[in-house]
């Protein structure tokens, strides 16, 4: 098949074109140079989850013998070649934009200087930092007969060495060891300035383990050092349906992660072919292997403009979020949300209102019971404490935690025990489903009645990410979505039949139709001559149904816009098929990550929020909820919101046919969504 020619673009291809827009962001000039290198960290962090996930599996298919194409017309063999292509690619320009950010930061006096580079003061001082500080938690690791090759942990920074006997000068080949470079430590090690110097300067700890390497095998003599990292299968299989405790067999699936097949080797430019060949044996490792020319790994760069002190003009400009007015002055919150919905726009509106909510439901002697699902929770979480101390006050407390949150696994087991050593019930979805629905519910005696409190949300309940994603929320103390939350709840927690939805609907089970019904509707809605468009922003669209769906309102004359930040597989602009379809995507500061869906109907306007990307993971194998927006202030909020996007000419990337992407360019005056958002009059101008 013509891949050009296919009505779908690759779902891995267009991962790649998302990754490729992140690194655009590390080569504009016009984003603060310590900015760029944080999005070079987020490429080689995008690129390990890729490749210890998808393209693991697709190893996995290739290994199995599997040559049946999917529904973009690739086989796992085409595909692996043209993604190897591709990541190698990214690599290369990777690391020349890397030495092109280290040039910009050096004409600023932050460096990074080689060992040979530094005065004898400065090297002085780090042969005390090696001594004192690294030397005690190196472990030097031998390979021989009675020693074998050690466990290679994934994504962890080794050094391998060859070494020879210090009075041995025959031509036997040499011994290997390898020294595990400790992520416990700073990749980049300040060096002491020098005398009236206003510089900054680091050195790398893997440069500095291997100027002292000698001091780790006294009596040899290292002949070549160099780095090595490998990426193993992280994938998790789960046998939910045989296992008696899902928190222990997830456990127990951890540690199997550290055996994971080998995936792909990094190796530093120039490796030792002796030490090359003993790694490509020992790991198994095949033909997967990328030659960087640079330190491996730059994923320590996002820590790395922490370390610098003051410099704000090489950061973008602080944006302190600000706390939601309608909830601003008000002592009881759940007084206001009485008398309206409330719409939050994270980061530009802060979390703690969240934060707040439970912590005023958890102190309330009203409230009886307090119930959310849990995906992804941040360090320091104030709602896992508030719950506790809810859960701890008598109140009926029930957590969904989703156990399998890829990556999230360990800390969620955590967070899980606290909770339950606090009181509360704790619930670990439903057999081979991620629970993925971000809503919350509090249960209030009000005058003899019970009320029902909602929150539901596109993103997790994680204060920490709220600081870098967008997302929205909604308070609302609704009636029927209240009745709809709680028989959520109990669909999750207990046995019960499928409810009649009267405001929600919810994957697996109807939100994919639901969503057709309003596709449909639009189609309709366009035969008949009435308005019919769509708007709908999320993160992926890779559902071959729902493409289709998209493509049939499209030939019937329905306008789409669709706002997808990563992968896209659906074709745009295609005559016949999708010319009535645009699709953009942005990536910028903050990671966008909203789910809106917006239906003209003829001009009787609704907008539906969501946790659900149009995936099929997301309409099939997840907990997912697509909740209404009742309040026609709050929709028209919403809708300003989704023309902020669409008005962006300025990190807005274009999808084209051809799979590619292009900078949106017009004559209208420059307009940065996630900039103008700041400005949340403009947005939030209905509320009152």
């Amino acid at each position: 098949m013509n891949k050009e020619l296919s009505h779908y673009v690759n779902r891995d291809l267009s991962w790649i074109e998302f990754n490729r827009r992140v690194l655009d962001e590390a080569q504009d000039p016009d984003t603060p140079l310590l900015e760029r290198a944080k999005f070079l960290a987020i490429v080689s962090s995008n690129l390990d989850e890729f490749m210890s996930v998808r393209v693991a599996g697709i190893q996995d298919q290739i290994k199995a013998g599997y040559t049946k194409t999917d529904f973009t017309g690739y086989s796992p063999a085409g595909l692996w070649k043209r993604l190897m292509k591709r990541t190698t690619q990214m690599v290369t320009d990777q690391y020349r934009m890397y030495r092109e950010v280290l040039r910009g930061l050096a004409k600023e006096g932050i460096c990074f200087k080689s060992m040979e580079d530094l005065t004898p003061t400065q090297e002085s001082a780090m042969e005390i930092y090696f001594r004192e500080i690294v030397f005690p938690v190196l472990t030097p690791m031998a390979v021989d007969q009675s020693r074998p090759f050690p466990l290679v942990h994934t994504k962890e920074l080794y050094l391998s060495v060859l070494l020879r006997k210090a009075d041995d000068d025959s031509d036997e080949a040499p011994l290997f060891a390898i020294v595990q470079v400790p992520s416990i430590l700073s990749r980049f090690v300040l060096v002491p300035g020098r005398t009236n110097s206003k510089k900054i300067e680091f050195v790398l700890l893997e440069e500095l383990i291997e100027k002292h390497i000698n001091t780790l095998f006294n009596g040899y003599t290292p002949i070549a050092v160099h780095p090595f990292r490998l990426t193993r299968n992280a994938d998790l299989t789960l046998n939910e349906e045989g296992a008696e405790d899902l928190l222990e067999e997830i456990e127990k699936e951890l540690r199997r992660r550290r055996w994971g097949m080998p995936v792909r080797l990094e190796i530093d430019k120039g490796m030792h072919p002796y030490a090359l060949q003993i790694l490509q044996e020992e790991l198994e490792i095949g033909d997967n292997i990328i030659e960087i020319d640079g330190p491996l790994d730059l994923s320590f760069l996002m820590k790395f403009g922490g370390s610098i002190p003051g410099r704000d003009s090489l950061r973008y400009e602080k944006i302190e979020p600000v706390y939601p007015r309608e909830l601003d002055e008000a002592d009881d919150m759940f007084e206001v949300l009485r008398q309206r919905d409330v719409l939050m726009y994270h980061p530009y509106e802060s979390f703690d209102a969240v934060n707040d909510f439970v912590l005023q439901a958890a102190d309330d002697p009203n409230v009886l019971a307090i119930k959310m699902t849990l995906y992804r929770v941040s360090g320091d979480s104030v709602l896992v404490q508030a719950l506790a101390k809810a859960a701890e006050s008598g109140k009926q407390v029930t957590v969904v935690v989703e156990l399998k949150a890829r990556f999230d696994e360990e800390r969620n087991i955590a967070w899980a025990r606290q909770l339950e050593k606090a009181g509360c019930h704790v619930v670990y979805g439903l057999v081979g489903l991620k629970t993925h629905a971000k809503i919350l519910l509090v249960v209030r005696r009000e005058e003899d009645v019970l009320k029902r409190y909602v929150h539901v949300g596109t993103g997790n309940y994680n204060g920490s990410t709220a600081k870098l994603y967008t997302d929205v929320g909604l308070f609302t103390s609704h009636p029927v979505i209240g009745v709809d939350a709680s028989a959520l709840f109990n669909e999750v927690t207990g046995y019960s039949a499928p409810h009649d939805w009267k405001a929600f609907a919810v994957a697996p089970t109807d939100l994919k139709d639901k969503l057709f019904h309003l596709i449909d509707r639009e189609k309709e809605h366009a035969k008949a001559g009435r308005p019919a468009s769509i708007i709908a922003k999320m993160n992926s669209l890779s559902h071959q149904d729902m493409i289709d769906k998209l493509y049939e309102a499209s030939q019937a004359g329905v306008r789409i816009e669709l706002i997808i930040r990563g992968v896209c597989c659906l074709r745009p602009g295609v005559p016949g098929r999708s010319e009535n379809i645009r699709v953009i995507s942005i990536v910028d500061r903050f990671l966008e990550h909203s789910r809106i869906i917006y239906f003209n109907n003829g001009g009787e306007e609704e907008v539906y929020l969501s946790s659900a990307d149009w995936m099929t993971r997301n309409l099939t194998r997840r907990i997912e909820l697509m909740c209404p927006v009742f309040d026609a202030s709050l929709r028209k909020i919403l809708i300003n919101i989704l023309q902020l996007n669409l008005n962006d000419n300025v990190k807005a990337r274009e999808l084209q046919p051809s799979g590619m992407y292009e900078p949106v360019r017009n004559k209208l005056s420059p307009f940065r969504s996630q900039f103008e958002a700041t400005d949340i009059p403009k947005w939030k101008d209905y509320i009152d």
